[in-house]
């Protein structure tokens, strides 16, 4: 299964994201991810979300080979609409989000890191947004909630990553620990957010949101304007193409 929920111990529900090879979603996986996540935070015995994944990575974004499958544009509609509900779940979860980080967050898994309201990684843990090199835009909105703006601009524009240590300096990752120690390290926070009152926590994720500067829904989707524009334009598609043909090389 692409996406399961399971609670180690009360208040605390655990998404797990397992999509091989690298956790690239499909447009299924984008709007399973979205329901998991709405469903554990409607759930009144659920006092904070972990967000994890199995496999060699957190996160590689949207699956570009069903992209390329589709002789026309709903499979790219469908990815853009799933990855604007899965990081708009994680923004708007009733409950607190940590999101938990391992090996490449890339693409999509900026997104949902970014609208994570905690995040923990591990010591490979590497960010970035390589949109620009597949002929797409999208995640800025994300990236700049784990940067200050000119380093997101210039990460972004060069399609290059950014450490989890290095996050940890801008504040925006909480903890960097060691592979072995990412589950536990982020069930502990959970732990001590779960023995909160919950009715305090709740209203305090809809105070917090309502006091964001940045409008994460709007901004996302206007970006995505942009990445429609390419395809139409026909940049796009000769770029993921180029990018499956170079995995595809011994």
């Amino acid at each position: 299964m692409t996406v399961s929920t399971h609670s180690p111990e009360p208040g605390v529900a655990v998404v797990t994201v397992d999509a091989p090879p690298v956790n690239a979603l499909t447009v299924r996986g984008w709007f399973a991810l979205a329901a998991a996540v709405e469903a554990a935070g409607r759930d009144e015995r659920t006092h904070v979300v972990v967000l994890r994944a199995e496999g060699r990575g957190f996160n590689a974004g949207v699956d570009i080979k069903e992209i390329q499958r589709d002789p026309g544009y709903g499979a790219l509609i469908g990815a853009n609409e799933g990855c604007a509900a899965a990081f708009s779940a994680v923004y708007d979860c009733a409950v607190p989000v940590i999101a938990a980080v391992h090996g490449f967050c890339l693409g999509g898994g900026v997104g949902l890191v970014g609208n994570a309201d905690v995040v923990v990684a591990s010591e490979d843990a590497e960010f970035g947004l390589p949109e620009v090199d597949r002929g797409a835009l999208g995640a800025a909105t994300h990236l700049a909630r784990l940067v200050p703006q000119h380093l997101m601009r210039a990460l972004y524009y060069t399609a290059s990553t950014i450490t989890a240590q290095q996050l940890h300096h801008h504040g925006s990752v909480y903890s960097v620990v060691s592979r072995e120690e990412l589950d536990a390290t982020a069930l502990e926070l959970a732990r001590r957010i779960a023995a909160k009152d919950t009715r305090v926590i709740r209203a305090a994720k809809q105070a917090i949101n309502g006091i964001d500067v940045q409008p994460v829904h709007r901004s996302y989707r206007f970006e995505q304007g942009f990445t429609f524009q390419l395809n139409l334009a026909g940049v796009s598609d000769g770029a993921r193409q180029s990018f499956l043909d170079d995995k595809e090389k011994p």
